[in-house]
């Protein structure tokens, strides 16, 4: 499992200081900002290559997943879970609502924007599961945009079971019960994950993500949440997002939103920078305080008002204009996305230590990001508003 995320580590740091891109070659496109490219030398793809083999070889024996073990499917089987297992019920359950939330969601989006449409790829893997990747590019309104659905059956280290290191501030759960230190835990993991990076700087890219583990050792739990991350400041966008998430929280319980407000805004900051990812939203994690019909119903209506929460602040700014200057400030925040993504994202590092789809994993990430060596925004300027939204967290509603 170290070779999968050296291997990482090393393309990571063969990637300029100046400049982040998802793909091979894309470049940066700005009218008046210099062409800039993120390659790997010749000799960091070759030695990429040899550690990703040597990891999925690991992986593979471990737990019969890895970073080739996915088959490409041209019909998408009617489920993606298998018969027979613990729980069946509600690990279908959980499938058929992430795939009933995925197409309403596309279909939203693809409605507001007018122009781009979502692009599916299925896979499956021998040992059980598979998923559905959705990936819109080339858009009016979304330069970029996923919607991907995983079912995965696998195991993991004991350990990794137990890398959340602030769960226990927030949960009781012990994901480990049962195991001992070394231990290779079989899991079962179903989601929905999306994220969004409109192409107006006054438009804001959106993320959530709605889970459903187990574990052989008896352990289940519930996670996800919704948040937002606008590059410019708009205090009624704000209070309709969190808005809508506070009502759906406190039809179910009055004290979620407080709670998972506030963990949304710990969970998405960069620690190295101090500051947060966005504006937050909700988030949680290792929930099974009570009957898992009821979650099941939280995680679902949190889901299917997505659209709700998002596009009509889409909507509301799609058209507004923007100077040069506006574009390339929208680029650095787009660069402290990438940076939590590859440093602290529950998601992404689940998905490399467990063999995950690469391209899936990484749809995350947008097209083009920008770095610029200390970057301070002027005084008094829309810019430092927000950077102080982003440095001290606010309640919204």
């Amino acid at each position: 499992m170290r070779t999968t995320i050296l291997a990482f580590g090393l393309m990571a740091m063969a990637l300029s200081a100046d400049a982040f891109v998802a793909q091979p070659s894309l470049s940066l496109r700005a009218a008046s900002v210099p062409s800039v490219t993120g390659r790997l030398p010749r000799a960091w793809n070759a030695k990429v290559a040899g550690l990703k083999m040597a990891a999925s070889t690991e992986e593979k024996q471990d737990g019969g997943i890895g970073w080739d073990s996915h088959k490409a499917v041209d019909r998408v089987p009617d489920s993606l879970c298998l018969d027979g297992t613990a729980n069946t019920e509600m690990r279908a359950k959980f499938e058929k609502m992430c795939r009933e939330a995925q197409d309403h969601i596309c279909k939203s989006v693809e409605q507001c924007d007018g122009q781009g449409k979502f692009k599916e790829d299925a896979w499956t893997r021998e040992n059980g599961g598979g998923g559905i990747s959705r990936v819109l590019s080339g858009g009016k309104i979304w330069e970029k945009a996923g919607c991907n659905l995983s079912v995965v059956y696998g195991t993991m280290p004991v350990e990794a079971l137990q890398a959340a290191n602030d769960r226990l501030k927030y949960s009781k759960t012990d994901r480990a019960a049962g195991y001992q230190p070394g231990d290779k835990v079989p899991f079962f993991a179903c989601g929905l994950s999306s994220v969004m990076h409109p192409r107006n700087p006054h438009c804001p890219t959106m993320h959530f993500n709605y889970r459903y583990f187990e574990t052989d050792g008896g352990v289940w739990w519930f996670g996800g949440g919704t948040d937002i991350t606008p590059a410019y400041l708009d205090e009624k966008d704000m209070k309709h997002f969190h808005g809508t998430y506070k009502e759906i929280c406190d039809k179910h319980d009055s004290e979620f939103y407080p709670k998972f407000k506030k963990w949304a805004d710990d969970y998405f900051t960069i620690k190295h920078r101090g500051e947060t990812r966005g504006l937050g939203g909700i988030f949680f994690d290792d929930l099974n305080d009570r009957d898992p019909d009821t979650i099941f119903e939280f995680s679902k209506e949190c889901a299917m008002n997505v659209p709700k929460a998002y596009l009509p602040i889409i909507e509301a700014h799609k058209d507004d204009d923007f100077t040069q200057e506006q574009k390339e400030w929208q680029l650095m925040r787009r660069g402290r996305y990438v940076e939590f993504n590859l440093v602290y994202d529950r998601g992404t590092i689940f998905g490399l230590k467990t063999g995950g789809r690469i391209e899936s994993i990484l749809m995350s990430l947008p097209e083009t990001a920008r770095w610029e060596y200390n970057m301070i925004p002027k005084p008094g300027s829309k810019e430092a508003e927000i950077m102080d939204c982003f440095q001290t967290p606010r309640d919204w509603v």
